[in-house]
């Protein structure tokens, strides 16, 4: 984002605006925490902002402020779309092209004819957007929020409830700081975000502390279904609908099981694959280590991307053919996922 186009947002910032801030679909711990953080930040320059959320998310990500407030469009279809209809402007934040909102919501933003202000740290962008923040590197799209509000010179509008918002986005999307995208200046930001009121521990517990009896006996059945590759230093996990479904499956349950299957010594590719037949679709989470790319793996082979180390997919294969397919690319892969910084 360039000196100029700072300059012209700054502008359009400057005076009351009607605002409403996009999240993806099945939103994560990045994508609520950097919308909410966002919404604090421009409310407090006197803007009317609406956060329109493509479906609901994990209830740990709830204790948010204002998560109340968040408009979930495929239950509240009118109301979103009267939100979108009477926006000035639209964020776009922790996602880079229109079909990762879902379908419906997709063809309706398609049709809005106002700008959108696109914020993410995923890889290869749509151009959609009159504005773009893109930035790789970056480990989250919390701490873009956080430079996109130092780039407008107002860090000192940042309080209590943006600094914990923006906390639990980079706390999520870094594995508590553990990721190699965890760089000494977020580790500044973080500092700066609990010197402005981010209770970090507080945080963490209401994030990582608060599980179900269901979701850790629905852990039991995901580490008793975890197939190791050894000679592709490979692994992965699958969860049909009969085992989510005897275990109370909440969203947000399977949130993080595949790092478990990464966290097996001398693994560099984990995957989890888990069956959604409201959708007709296997959803495929990939992890990585190393150099291995899971975004290109992703995009390759199961209609998706997202990170180098930490991607997405989807198929609608049965969770037996999927298995199938993945197991059956692997021997192509070999030479690179033998090379890794374990290695």
């Amino acid at each position: 984002m360039t000196t100029n186009e700072i300059k012209e947002i700054k502008q359009l910032l400057s005076s009351p605006k009607n605002l409403v801030i996009v999240p993806h679909r099945n939103p994560d711990g990045d994508a609520v925490g950097s919308s909410l953080g966002l919404l604090h930040f421009l409310q407090k320059m006197d803007h009317k902002v609406t956060v329109v959320a493509p479906n609901d998310f994990p209830d740990f990500l709830k204790w948010m402020p204002q998560t109340n407030k968040v408009l979930k469009y495929d239950v509240q279809n009118r109301q979103s779309k009267r939100a979108i209809d009477e926006a000035d402007f639209i964020f776009l934040l922790d996602f880079n092209a229109l079909h990762r909102t879902g379908s419906d919501m997709q063809s309706y933003l398609e049709k809005y004819k106002g700008d959108f202000i696109m914020i993410d740290h995923h890889q290869q962008p749509d151009a959609i957007a009159r504005f773009t923040y893109s930035d790789t590197s970056i480990c989250s799209t919390c701490q873009m929020v956080y430079h996109f509000i130092e780039k407008l010179e107002m860090v000192d509008l940042v309080d209590a409830a943006i600094a914990s918002c923006l906390y639990a986005g980079i706390m999520t999307d870094t594995g508590s700081f553990r990721f190699a995208s965890t760089t000494s200046t977020t580790h500044r930001i973080i500092a700066d975000l609990i010197d402005k009121g981010a209770e970090n521990a507080k945080i963490h517990n209401q994030v990582y502390d608060t599980n179900s009896i269901g979701r850790l006996h629905l852990l039991g059945v995901a580490m008793n279904n975890l197939v190791v590759i050894p000679e592709y230093n490979a692994a992965y996990i699958t969860m049909t609908r009969k085992e989510l479904d005897a275990h109370d499956f909440q969203k947000g349950d399977t949130e993080g099981v595949v790092n478990y299957a990464l966290s097996v010594k001398g693994i560099v590719l984990a995957a989890i694959f888990i069956e959604d037949p409201d959708q007709g679709i296997i959803k495929i989470s990939l992890r990585s280590k190393g150099s291995f790319s899971v975004n290109k793996f992703a995009r390759n082979h199961f209609d998706g991307g997202g990170h180098d180390n930490a991607s997405g997919g989807r198929t609608e294969l049965s969770i037996e053919e999927t298995v199938e397919k993945f197991v059956s690319l692997l021997p192509q892969y070999k030479d690179d996922l033998s090379v890794s910084y374990e290695n």
